[in-house]
């Protein structure tokens, strides 16, 4: 065991470094990451600035709310997303054999091999648009609250890389299975703005089924007392404990996915 999670860092490292190879093309893949996200909350920005209020939240509410989302998914997806969105061209190349003749688990070896430090960008906006907007809301900050923020993104972490992961993991008995990502993207970008606008119907399927209110929606709202819909203050209560809940299942999914694998040949 100890030499396997020695392993671990190990191909980290390698992939820092093969990732900072040019570091010109990452400083500037960095700060485009930065001004499309950017400009994305300048959208935002511009709709409460005109309108004073989006569902009775004010721009620095909506900001704290954007940057919890932001750094929530850059934590998960930098374990998962590019990880297992190639694992389709692995299965269908059959590249994907290899990791499973590794002295390692094939889910281990996929994650840390592949680690992607390119969310580095949204970590820096997401960072400092946190850092602005914890200044400007009416928020009494204790130390229960602060811990409760971290543990909350944690958990919204988990929740992301656990989403990502059983959606990668689906080519391994699909074969095609990127299709699914669109599909997440498009639901993932409604939670840039309060949860509470929304139909009811997407309200529950996103404290439910799509648990993505977690991620940034329902910690921000409990923190700034505002209303949480369907589950009331009790959502903002269960917020850090989320998270395993969807590591679990992705760890049942991914074990059935590779029971279901057949190898390139079918």
């Amino acid at each position: 065991m100890q030499r396997y999670l020695e392993i671990l860092p190990l191909l980290i490292r390698l992939r820092v470094k093969s990732e900072m190879e040019y570091r010109g093309a990452y400083l500037l893949d960095r700060l485009a990451q930065i001004i499309a996200y950017g400009s994305a909350f300048a959208t935002v920005w511009l709709i409460v600035n005109r309108f004073a209020m989006l569902g009775g939240w004010r721009w620095p509410e909506l900001a704290l709310l954007l940057s919890a989302q932001l750094l929530a998914y850059a934590s998960g997806a930098a374990l998962s997303f590019t990880q297992f969105r190639d694992l389709e061209e692995q299965v269908r190349l059959g590249t994907f054999d290899v990791l499973l003749v590794k002295p390692m688990s094939a889910w281990a070896f996929q994650v840390f091999s592949g680690f992607n430090i390119g969310y580095s960008g949204h970590i820096i906006l997401g960072l400092g648009l946190m850092l602005w907007s914890l200044g400007q809301v009416e928020v009494h900050w204790t130390a229960f609250a602060v811990l409760y923020l971290v543990a909350s993104l944690l958990s919204a972490a988990m929740v992301t890389a656990a989403l990502l992961t059983m959606l990668g993991a689906n080519a391994l008995f699909l074969v095609r299975s990127r299709h699914l990502y669109s599909i997440y993207f498009g639901i993932w970008e409604l939670t840039r703005f309060p949860l509470s606008i929304f139909p009811g119907w997407i309200q529950t399927l996103m404290l439910t089924v799509l648990p993505l209110g977690f991620g940034s929606f329902v910690p921000v709202a409990y923190l700034l007392g505002k209303p949480i819909p369907i589950f009331g203050d009790w959502a903002g209560i269960a917020s850090p404990f989320v998270g395993p809940l969807p590591v679990l299942l992705a760890i049942a999914h991914w074990r059935y996915a590779i029971s279901k694998y057949q190898g390139a040949g079918g």
